[in-house]
């Protein structure tokens, strides 16, 4: 998201600016690393498997297995724990998303504006199309080929 969903002026004020849309967006390359890291950690699990024990059954084997063994098992499951979270990541920005999207249409409610009823992240500004995530109804997000259309004075 470098550049992309936050800005600094360069006032004393500063500004802080979340694109609803730009934060489905890396939430969704977030999800993909995720299970892209899920199914190498499977790969190399099943590596691991087929390979057996390789070591001997002789006094230095046996010494290279217990710590092998161990580390074997631990490098194992934090690499599965760490794919879980990177997929966390993707839908902790989908909250995200979803989240700054209503405030800003409650926000927008205070000038006049009205939301969409029954519709998170719906645009509060009316005849104002919000873009969505494919195949999440109700939430707002990275449409390719699609410019969200976002009042400058109602942004975050």
């Amino acid at each position: 998201m470098a550049g992309g969903s936050t800005g600094a002026s360069g006032g004393a004020g500063g500004e802080f600016v979340l694109k609803p849309w730009e934060l489905h967006g890396e939430g969704r390359e977030f999800e993909k690393l995720g299970g892209e890291l899920t199914k190498a950690v499977a790969a190399l699990e099943q590596g691991l498997a087929a390979l057996g024990a390789p070591w001997g059954a002789d006094q230095p084997g046996s010494g290279f297995a217990t710590v092998y063994g161990q580390a074997r098992g631990e490098l194992v499951g934090g690499l599965r724990g760490l794919a879980g979270r990177v997929a966390g990541v993707g839908a902790g920005l989908h909250t995200m998303a979803a989240r700054t999207a209503d405030a800003d249409s409650a926000a927008a409610g205070g000038f006049g504006a009205t939301a969409v009823p029954g519709v998170s992240g719906a645009s509060a500004v009316p005849g104002v199309a919000v873009p969505r995530v494919a195949g999440v109804p109700g939430v707002p997000g990275a449409t390719p080929g699609v410019v969200p259309a976002v009042p400058k004075d109602m942004s975050v």
